[in-house]
């Protein structure tokens, strides 16, 4: 037999995965059940724990505080033991976390309920990581960064928030104020571990972009039911005089979400969409725009390809609906913007079916309801006129410099809104300026060098990429790390979901490479059965399978 015939058989019979003898399929069986029993006994023990000690505290106390506390053990020790399907479920409840709020009374502590998804997580990964002996920082090159920001932010806890608390004399939790308003900075760093570990597989990172997709589908759907009760009279609206005429208010609430302003006589609609104030729901669909660019276009799938755009469309609208001027302003740009940076304008087979798609769209929403549009835009245009989003950066940035008053800034937690309950704070309406006016110009400086090599290591890290989609949506999620690294204008690193999804979408990029390794490894072995791997090729794959054991 020729060389090449016996060459072509070895590697015919080497792709071919050999069949599972019946004794390998019952041991796969038994594991299967193995595991589903130790599920089983696992979930009943927490739940009957929970149960008793939530009977227990509404006897004793009230019967909110039992079910609230039956709930959380319930969360806590689940996400513990199952920090894959807990991450999940952290991801899932982002965007509905405001509707669960105020759906169950709004409550300061259901604002933190999505921690009690991550943190036990977090706690699992750290785990995982220490027996496995992974990496629990990622990626390593923000190791130097990071400490000198932990440093300045401790030094600042020591020298600022410490003294402040004692000469507080228990009318302030100062040093609560502190860990409330560092938790804001950094609090969901260790999401990129969670995500980088949570993908496995390119199968994996495809579900995970598709799961974001549809819940955007659905928030919008939402937003729109919402719209739409109060456009047709099914919610009052926002009732009062004066002031109240032009003020969100949880009175007004609609369906889902929080607080609404929606005063049509007044020319004032501010929705809140999903999430618990109208500005998060704006930097939602700001942040979405850049999820349903990288499924439009990279998706290897078409109909999910429709799906993104059917998702594009539905921001855009939802964005002109909403009465949120930074969405109204900002989606275009970030779709122009990713157009550019991830070639996209260039790649003429994809771009023009879905360029016209969205075009014809908008160009329908738009006819259907034209005064709205009028509306919005001079909305839009007068609120620049009156405060031009320069001349009010600056004067944020101006004023926060001018407070100082040591190296270390006016206190960590200080200008945080979500910590007020442990002292008081002040309202800084840019990013920037309420770094500065916490932490001084020090730590300003440290918190942006962090960000900045982080944006580095995400970028080198989507360039490493050579398969087509996997690089279209590593350049998706780097751009938007990009972008909200040093946008100016207001606070979206400092709340929800830009708090989440800015670190989201670096463990997405940052797994990419290692996806796409791997992936044409598999094939170079498939096409060559008697390549001889290296060392170096050989750790990879033995971390790639240690990694996946994480569950």
């Amino acid at each position: 037999m020729p060389k090449t015939k016996k060459k072509q058989k070895a590697q015919k019979t080497a792709a071919e995965a050999p069949p599972l003898s019946l004794k390998e399929k019952l041991a796969q069986k038994r594991k299967v059940a193995k595991g589903r029993q130790a599920f089983i006994q696992y979930t009943g023990a927490v739940v009957a724990g929970a149960a008793f000690l939530g009977l227990l505290l509404s006897v004793l106390a009230e019967p909110k505080l039992g079910v609230v506390a039956a709930g959380g053990i319930i969360c806590l020790a689940l996400c513990f033991r199952y920090p894959r399907q807990a991450i999940y479920a952290f991801i899932i409840y982002v965007p509905f976390s405001g509707t669960v709020t105020y759906a169950l009374g709004g409550s300061a502590l259901l604002q933190l309920a999505k921690d009690a998804f991550f943190f036990p997580a977090a706690t699992g990964v750290f785990l995982f990581c220490t027996r496995y002996k992974q990496n629990l920082l990622i990626p390593q090159a923000i190791k130097l960064p990071l400490m000198i920001v932990l440093t300045l932010m401790t030094a600042t806890m020591l020298f600022v928030n410490l003294p402040q608390h004692f000469a507080a004399g228990g009318s302030e939790q100062p040093i609560l104020l502190g860990i409330l308003g560092i938790k804001a900075v950094l609090g969901y760093l260790l999401l990129i571990t969670c995500v980088y570990y949570l993908i496995r597989t390119k199968e994996d990172l495809y579900a995970l972009l598709r799961l974001q997709v549809v819940l955007i589908l659905i928030c919008c759907g939402l937003g729109f039911m919402q719209y739409m009760m109060l456009k047709t009279g099914r919610c009052e609206g926002t009732v009062g005089t004066g002031d109240e005429l032009f003020r969100a208010s949880l009175e007004a609430r609609c369906l889902v979400g929080g607080s609404l302003l929606y005063s049509p006589e007044q020319n004032q609609i501010r929705l809140p969409g999903t999430f618990v104030a109208p500005w998060q729901w704006g930097w939602f669909l700001i942040s979405s725009a850049f999820f349903t660019f990288g499924t439009a276009f990279s998706d290897r799938n078409f109909i999910w390809r429709i799906i993104g755009l059917a998702a594009m469309a539905a921001v855009a609208v939802m964005s002109l609906l909403s009465g949120q001027r930074i969405a109204l302003a900002l989606v275009p740009v970030v779709v122009g913007l990713l157009l550019v940076l991830t070639g996209q304008i260039a790649n003429l087979k994809r771009f023009l079916p879905i360029g016209i798609g969205l075009v014809l769209i908008l160009m329908f929403a738009m006819a259907r309801d034209p005064e709205v549009v009028s509306e919005r835009l001079d909305s839009f245009i007068s609120r620049w006129e009156a405060s031009p989003p320069q001349a009010f950066i600056m004067q944020q940035l101006n004023w926060a410099y001018k407070q100082q008053q040591g190296i270390f800034g006016r206190g960590a937690g200080r200008a945080t809104n979500a910590a007020r309950t442990f002292g008081k704070t002040k309202l800084v309406e840019t990013y920037h300026s309420k770094l500065l006016y916490e932490f001084g110009i020090i730590g300003l400086v440290g918190i942006l060098a962090l960000y900045t090599v982080l944006t580095i290591v995400t970028f080198k890290a989507y360039r490493a990429v050579k398969e087509p989609n996997l690089r279209g949506y590593g350049a998706s999620m780097w751009v938007f790390v990009l972008f909200i690294s040093y946008f100016p204008y207001y606070y979206p690193l400092d709340v929800d979901p830009v708090n989440v999804y800015y670190w989201l979408a670096a463990g997405i990029v940052l797994k990419l490479p290692d996806i796409d390794r791997q992936e044409r490894l598999e094939k170079s072995m498939e096409g060559d059965t008697t390549k001889k791997l290296s060392k170096k090729e050989l750790r990879q794959i033995q971390k790639a399978k240690e990694a996946a054991q994480f569950n």
